[in-house]
């Protein structure tokens, strides 16, 4: 990320000017979380590789429109309909099923732990293509509620300015997306390693509990 909120404002200035070398900063600053959100939204390189080209192209077309302070926010709902316009494609002209997409992900959901044993890197590794599996079956709106809060780190408020919803639409996606992910999991429990098992069939139990949310 640019070195504090003044270098950015700076940097978006320069590129609203129409300063390339400026917005190529940008580029480099936010590429590897534009890419990483959209490779857990089509669970393809390739298609993430072309989401995230063309999110960066709209997103400099656009730059003088941008006039706001969030704009990581701003850029990760670029992302978010790129990836959406690229399903579209793909969908009308199949390819290499999306659906098959996790086996071609390397590496978990989240960062490697530097203290994991290599034991334990693999147990994660798996269960990551389990839950990518998952994603996949999610309906758009709650996987990239889900992504972005579980996978990018971001508040609610972010969520909700980046997908331009509610605070409340977007705690109910989350709700819904990690319930549905549990029950997903849960339906092929023999496949995931045997440490995780119990406890998504604890969570599971206490999500069935509770009386079921509903969108705002």
């Amino acid at each position: 990320m640019p070195d504090g909120i003044a270098e950015e404002e700076t940097l978006l200035a320069r590129s609203r000017e129409g300063d390339l070398a400026a917005f190529n900063a940008l580029v480099e600053a936010y590429q590897g979380r534009v890419y990483n959100l959209c490779l857990r939204m089509l669970a393809s390189p390739e298609a993430a590789e072309d989401a995230t080209q063309e999110a960066f192209l709209s997103a400099y077309r656009n730059i003088d429109r941008f006039r706001g302070t969030a704009f990581r926010s701003w850029l990760l709902r670029i992302a978010v309909n790129a990836c959406t316009d690229e399903l579209r494609r793909r969908h009308r002209r199949p390819q290499v099923s999306l659906e098959a997409g996790p086996a071609a992900i390397d590496g978990p959901l989240e960062p490697p732990d530097t203290s994991d044993s290599p034991e334990e890197w693999a147990l994660r590794s798996e269960m990551s293509r389990h839950l990518q599996s998952g994603l996949m079956r999610l309906p758009l709106d709650q996987r990239a509620a889900v992504v972005l809060c579980d996978v990018q780190g971001m508040s609610y408020e972010e969520i909700a300015a980046t997908l331009v919803v509610s605070v409340g639409t977007v705690k109910s996606r989350i709700s819904r997306g990690r319930a549905r992910l549990r029950r997903l999991l849960l339906e092929n429990a023999e496949l995931l390693p045997q440490r995780f098992r119990h406890n998504i069939s604890s969570e599971d139990s206490e999500e069935g509990a509770g009386p079921p949310s509903s969108e705002a």
